[in-house]
């Protein structure tokens, strides 16, 4: 399998799991970056993620006021700095938080969706738009990790959105969570099926 091909399904090959392909700006950002294949298996299972999200809180919640398109490009490129800092893909780092921004404004992307590349775990700062949080969620549920105190953040908003008692807007998160959860295994397969390095 070669880079390029191993790189287009990554992006927006059928898939199983079935998962919503990458939106062709971000495909085309990807591709002009050479980007590893993983990175992109992984960019795309928490796009697909965000965009349960996103339907779940438009159907069920929809006083939360977000803009879905930032959350969807969000969760599509929150790992876009790790094309730079590709020894982040398989260990620990957070240099690739600034460069993705960093790289996103030198490719002409507008800063408001830019910053999901270095806010993405930094969901306690000031100025976290539900946005962040919903990008901040998916990076984490797409395996199945929960994060309290970010979950706690997002109920929060859902509650003063709803005017519905915290622990209503729990039990609902929660529930979608877990069937998002579920799914885990199975992504995390399609993200490991491909290389690192092309």
């Amino acid at each position: 399998m070669t880079t390029d091909t191993a790189l287009s399904r990554a992006m927006r090959g059928v898939v199983d799991p079935p998962l919503l392909p990458l939106p062709d700006r971000v495909a085309r950002l990807l591709s002009g970056l050479e980007c590893p294949p993983r990175l992109a298996a992984h960019l795309r299972a928490v796009h697909d993620v965000a965009h349960q999200l996103a339907d779940w809180a438009g159907r069920h919640r929809p006083a939360l006021s977000f803009d879905r398109d930032a959350v969807l490009f969000g969760a599509a490129t929150h790992d876009i700095g790790k094309t730079v800092h590709v020894r982040e893909l398989s260990g620990p780092g957070a240099a690739h938080e600034e460069a993705g921004r960093a790289l996103l404004l030198s490719l002409g992307v507008g800063a408001g969706l830019a910053r999901f590349a270095a806010t993405h775990a930094s969901w306690t700062e000031p100025g976290v738009g539900p946005e962040d949080l919903l990008v901040s969620l998916a990076d984490k549920i797409w395996k199945n990790k929960r994060v309290p105190d970010l979950e706690d953040l997002v109920v929060a908003r859902l509650a003063e959105a709803t005017g519905r008692p915290a622990w209503e807007e729990f039990i609902a998160l929660d529930d979608v969570l877990s069937r998002i959860g579920d799914g885990a295994d199975e992504r995390l397969a399609f993200q490991a099926s491909f290389p690192v390095h092309g």
